[in-house]
């Protein structure tokens, strides 16, 4: 493990102290967040994101290490390991290298080549390699027999044997993949009679980017639209140039065998080595974008997880619809269900009644606020709430993924006499109360924060996904007296059966009253404590640091502190002016450091601070449907959504817009994320609208008056005008074509 520390060090640019403190606690069973949050000292403050690739470069190196020992056993066993070889195999640095050392060693379904040299046409290959200038037809002659029965048999066997070296070559490979990474191109053509099933893939019916440019969105797009069977993909660079480059390295001169080694390299290239790299990068193309998409998602994902609580309140959640009407639930401010009704709003003859209804139950149930998810009538659900002039706040809550919950196993085991509607409506309002400890019961891929997320790599997706779940409910903290399952199976420490023990556990004696009873939760070690009892929080706990992220092993620390200064622990909690008194510095000691004390210290002024901030109502401007949106028009909106190529907006017609990444900021970005977050509230006008294809393409930055440019003639020649010019040649995925025509001017 040492020898992957102080490679890892130089990969990540870290010092090989941290890397082999990460990895020894990883090891040791500790979660990412518990290192990132609790062992600061040990690994010199690296936070979650440098934890996690120490992590997966160590499982790399891992796999490569493996990888690597195989391949030297099988040459090895083989009888042909030499020590050039073996130099080689050390010197690789990339799994592509080893796998092309390997490659001649490697046993394959037999081939010309393996044919030719049991035909005895082996001595005929070096001959031509040799590319001397002599007769060939007495040396042929003496390769003709049964098996071979003719000249040019003999020369086509030759040609195979020399085609499969020229393929196994470790050095033609290298240079062809630096070529290929260098001057190929992605091509996509539409299939004939494809044209109209393809019309989404239009961008994409004659399109060519090189290899080294292309986007990950555009590289999923084409790979969707090859693998759906509408789009024909090619990925090489030119064919003469990429042959002239591997006869650079065995062409000798211009003898009859030099013209039969040129047949064999250009029969080598289109019949073994072309297709070989093109499935190569398609390969890594497809992991690349896989990547980038996920990336997005998981940034996405956080973002989403992370939105602002309402917090305890009694909430009136409507579950809007129209000819099934609109389902209402009532729930207390622990988000308990209370009682259930129905309402049909767009039938005149039932306004009335509908009318009354809603003022009964908020009256009844001493409602605070009303949630309304924001699908099918919700705008229309909104207008007719705000017309009863309740005087309570109104919220409209994004509820991608509320149906995927209410026929989940989740929501069947919770609510299992009510139906789909019922626990839909639910969600709908836990969500606004806390949307982290309802998103957390849904499958993520499904919350509609993603793109090509059905394409990409699942298990990857899934893992990255986790991953960011796991961090938000970390960085948040979970209340072990209200915390579902599913809430507390996210916690450091915590996998789903500990979760349900504790849960029992917690029925059992009503209440937690201090965390050291965790300790009794059954399969709940020692170890699982230490992971997990600082993200646990009891606000009104016989302990007041149970309420804190303060870790357990720290409490005896803050104790001592308190008696330094003479006070009790609740006086020191909370005031902040008692805590400056403290000298963090005079403290630390072996198992604590400065920056763990100074943590501490921190959390002690305001414990278990929520990091979110809070929740603010929004309002759309007065339009409903796509037919109300006309070009010119400047409207309040919500970011749902970002992509690399730009961010999706809500501005209350159901559907979404998209502003390109152009049209954001006046200034030059690459990321939407650079400018916008998830939920951001901004004003947008409207660019165009295309009702048959419901596109609606906005802008931000014509919201905003450009900043003034300088007069200076010298910029013309570079920076912000040329990247200006850069930006123009985009083809936009999934972008409006006036957008495209626009930008290409």
């Amino acid at each position: 493990m040492t020898e992957f520390s102080s490679k890892i060090a130089g990969i990540l640019n870290l010092r090989v102290q941290q890397v082999e403190a990460v990895i020894q606690l990883l090891e040791e069973g500790s979660t990412i967040p518990f290192i990132a949050r609790y062992r600061k000292d040990k690994t010199d403050n690296l936070d979650e994101v440098a934890i996690q690739q120490i992590q997966d470069q160590s499982k790399f190196l891992k796999e490569f290490t493996e990888r690597k020992t195989f391949i030297e056993k099988a040459i090895t066993e083989q009888g042909k390991m030499t020590e050039v070889l073996q130099q080689k195999l050390n010197n690789a640095v990339a799994l592509n290298e080893l796998e092309d050392i390997y490659l001649p060693y490697k046993p394959k379904r037999k081939t010309k080549a393996q044919t030719a040299r049991e035909n005895g046409l082996e001595p005929l290959a070096i001959i031509l390699l040799e590319q001397k200038e002599t007769d060939l037809s007495e040396q042929i002659a003496t390769f003709i027999n049964e098996k071979v029965k003719t000249a040019e048999e003999a020369l086509q066997g030759a040609r195979d044997i020399i085609a499969e070296q020229i393929n196994e070559d470790a050095t033609v490979r290298a240079r062809l993949r630096k070529f290929f990474e260098e001057r190929a191109l992605v091509k996509s053509t539409v299939l004939k009679d494809k044209e109209t099933e393809a019309v989404k893939f239009k961008d994409y019916f004659d399109f060519s980017e090189p290899v080294y440019k292309i986007p990950s969105h555009r590289i999923l797009a084409v790979l969707r639209g090859f693998t759906e069977g509408f789009l024909k993909m090619s990925i090489e660079p030119e064919e003469e140039l990429a042959i002239e480059l591997i006869e650079g390295q065995f062409i000798k001169g211009l003898s009859d065998s030099s013209a039969h080694v040129r047949k064999a390299i250009k029969d080598a290239y289109k019949r073994l080595l072309q297709p070989s790299l093109e499935t190569e990068f398609r390969s890594q193309l497809k992991q690349k974008g896989d990547e980038e998409a996920i990336t997005v998602f998981a940034e996405n994902l956080r973002q989403l997880l992370l939105s602002s609580p309402l917090g305890s309140k009694r909430i009136l959640a409507v579950d809007p619809g129209y000819r099934t009407g609109c389902k209402i639930v009532c729930l207390d401010e622990k988000g308990e269900l209370q009682t259930t009704d129905l309402i049909y709003i767009h039938e005149p003859g039932k306004l009335y009644t509908a009318e009354q209804t809603i003022r009964h139950l908020v009256n009844a149930f001493q409602t605070q606020v009303i949630a309304i998810g924001d699908g099918t009538a919700g705008r229309e659900t909104e207008q007719f709430i705000k017309k009863l002039n309740l005087g309570l706040s109104i919220f409209l809550v994004n509820e991608d993924g509320a149906s995927v919950y209410s026929a989940s196993e989740a929501a069947r085991e919770e609510f299992p006499d009510k139906d789909i509607t019922v626990r839909g409506a639910v969600s709908i309002g836990r969500r606004l109360m806390d949307p982290l400890a309802e998103l957390v019961k849904i499958d993520p891929k499904s919350i509609g924060v993603g793109q090509y997320q059905h394409d990409v790599n699942q298990m990857r997706l899934k893992e990255r996904l986790d991953q960011t779940v796991v961090s938000c409910v970390n960085q948040v903290g979970v209340n072990l007296n209200t915390a579902s399952k599913h809430l507390l199976a996210y916690v450091s420490g915590i996998n789903t059966g500990i979760a349900e023990n504790i849960i029992k556990y917690r029925n059992e004696i009503g209440r937690f009253s201090n965390r050291k009873q965790l300790l009794k939760v059954p399969r709940l070690g020692e170890k699982a404590f230490e992971q997990c009892a600082g993200f646990l929080r009891i606000p009104d706990g016989e302990n007041a640091l149970d309420k804190s992220a303060v870790h357990p092993e720290a409490y005896p620390l803050v104790e001592k502190m308190a008696a330094d200064l003479q006070l009790k622990l609740e006086d020191l909690i909370g005031h902040e002016n008692n805590i400056k008194q403290i000298a963090a510095k005079k403290y630390v000691n072996e198992e604590f450091g400065e920056l763990t004390i100074n943590d501490i210290l921190k959390e002690l002024v305001k414990p278990g601070l929520d990091p979110r901030s809070e929740v603010q109502a929004f309002e759309y401007a007065n339009i409903f449907k796509i037919e109300d949106v006309h070009a010119g028009m400047i409207v309040p909106g919500m970011v749902t959504n970002l992509t690399r190529f730009g961010a999706f907006i809500d501005i209350g017609v159901k559907q979404d817009g998209l502003v390109h990444v152009s049209e954001i900021s006046h200034e030059y970005i690459t990321d939407p994320a650079e400018k916008l977050k998830l939920n951001d509230k901004v004003m947008v006008k409207v660019v165009e609208v295309d009702i048959a294809r419901k596109r609606i393409a906005l802008s931000i930055k014509q919201t905003m008056e450009a900043p003034a440019r300088k007069s200076n003639q010298g910029n013309r020649s570079g920076g912000h005008f040329k990247k200006e010019q850069d930006l123009s040649a985009l083809s936009v995925d999934d972008a409006l074509s006036a957008l495209k025509k626009k930008f290409g001017k």
